[in-house]
């Protein structure tokens, strides 16, 4: 066995582990498992291939792309077990690491030309594997901080799936490239200006890469504070609503108590007459009057409590029946956008699914509830026509392609507050369990 190519084999295997590492940067609170069993996972899949690979390309002569571009997908279906992602997610990030990755093995070729002038990329150096292996544990280190602090926050909240799909199409076309530049023979590298060439095309190609990650995260943000935006400004049209309603139960109560004294009159000459059916009429007809105009406070918070009223008018107006008990914290311990946007999205949601059923079965159960002093319990049912779109990803919408947005929403304020959420249906009734730690 040639040691000299073993070990080239072996060293350019091992950039798989700070590739590896890169995948799960940005996704960390997506993980399953805890960083140590997630980590004692990958090391036994990786270690074990990285030595198989360099012994088949020793004893065999079997090219390394040959055996690394292969398990490159059996490693990404690890990387799906271990994660919380759906697939847009989780193949965007995996497919922009693969393609960062190509860089470091791109100048580690160009290094291996200037030592060995005469040679070519099927007998690759161990000084240049060592080489890549050092560039991208750098190139892990230089990311780590953007990754953890920043990209994260597009991967935790950013839903949209064309989006995602988007960022893996611009990522594979760097990735084939460089695949497909790698240099056979380095004496092409020494033809003319080609060398430096080389290096300046394959820096500015990873400059334009890095940049349009970065132009990606930054319009992701917009996106996500556009949303929140647009939440807020839908949360203040439904507390603007609920003050008008409001102020005209003010108006309506004060000519209600302005009359009441002429409605003692009235009882006390009905009662000196002995009119007990007058007497009963004239208070069924105010208990009736008090029930107009009664509002529901569902709780002490405002803009949750628009939010509640502004969707149990939708659910009336379309024919759909109420069972809703509703017992948050006092006082919050969740950000109100958030809370707020987990039962915005529930109710929406729920409302719709009903609205697909005969007017006659439409009902809606919600309730919240905090057991153990800990958590809030959050129970939700509703009736729908059985309609469902299932992917191995969970329910999709039913309303476009894709996953339901509402659904993974709900999801990822759950993980949040270290909760967690569950989805299921029957033939006639949908159901959504929540738990968020308070």
């Amino acid at each position: 066995m040639d040691m000299h190519k073993w070990l080239s084999a072996l060293l350019q295997s091992l950039v798989f582990i700070p590739g590896a590492a890169s995948c799960f940067l940005p996704a960390v609170k997506q993980m399953k498992y805890t960083p140590a069993k997630v980590s004692a996972l990958c090391a036994a899949v990786v270690v074990p291939f990285c030595f198989t690979a360099a012994t088949l390309h020793a004893v065999f002569s079997i090219g390394m792309n040959a055996l690394i571009l292969p398990f490159l997908v059996l490693l990404f279906f690890l990387y799906r077990r271990t994660m919380n992602l759906d697939l847009p997610r989780a193949l965007a990030i995996y497919v922009g690491v693969c393609a960062i990755e190509t860089f470091p093995a791109q100048f580690a070729y160009a290094f291996d030309a200037s030592l060995h002038p005469a040679s070519g990329a099927a007998d690759f150096s161990p000084e240049a594997a060592l080489f890549q292996l050092v560039l991208s544990c750098l190139l892990l280190l230089a990311f780590f901080f953007p990754a953890t602090r920043h990209f994260s926050r597009a991967v935790d909240s950013l839903v949209f799936p064309k989006i995602w799909y988007s960022t893996v199409a611009l990522s594979s076309v760097f990735f084939v490239f460089n695949v497909l530049a790698i240099p056979r023979s380095y004496s092409t590298l020494h033809t003319g200006r080609m060398y430096s060439l080389f290096l300046i095309f394959e820096a500015g190609a990873m400059t334009v890469l890095v940049s349009i990650y970065v132009l990606f995260y930054q319009g992701a943000v917009l996106i996500l504070e556009q949303s929140a935006i647009k939440e807020r400004s839908q949360l203040l049209e439904m507390q603007a609503d609920q003050y008008l309603t409001l102020l005209e139960h003010v108006r309506q109560t004060a000519k209600l108590r302005h009359d009441f004294r002429h409605s003692i009159h009235l009882l006390a000459s009905l009662a000196e007459q002995s009119d007990i059916g007058s007497i009963r009429a004239h208070i069924a007809e105010y208990e009736t009057m008090i029930d107009q105009l009664s509002i529901t406070n569902y709780c002490s918070n405002a803009a949750l409590n628009a939010l509640f009223s502004y969707y149990h008018e939708i659910a009336a107006n379309a024919g759909i029946r109420t069972y809703w008990s509703i017992g948050l914290p006092e006082p919050l311990s969740f950000s109100e956008l958030d809370i707020t946007g987990l039962f915005g999205n529930l109710l929406e949601n729920a409302i719709a699914g009903c609205q697909t059923a005969p007017k006659c079965s439409r009902y809606f159960c919600l309730t919240a509830e905090v057991r153990h002093g800990s958590s809030l319990y959050i129970v939700s049912t509703n009736s729908f026509d059985g309609k469902v779109r299932k992917g191995k990803d969970g329910y999709r919408s039913t309303k476009h392609s894709g996953n339901g947005i509402g659904l993974s929403a709900i999801a990822a304020a759950a993980e949040k507050y270290g909760g967690s959420s569950r989805v299921s249906n029957s033939d006639t009734e949908f159901f959504v369990d929540v738990v968020l730690k308070i």
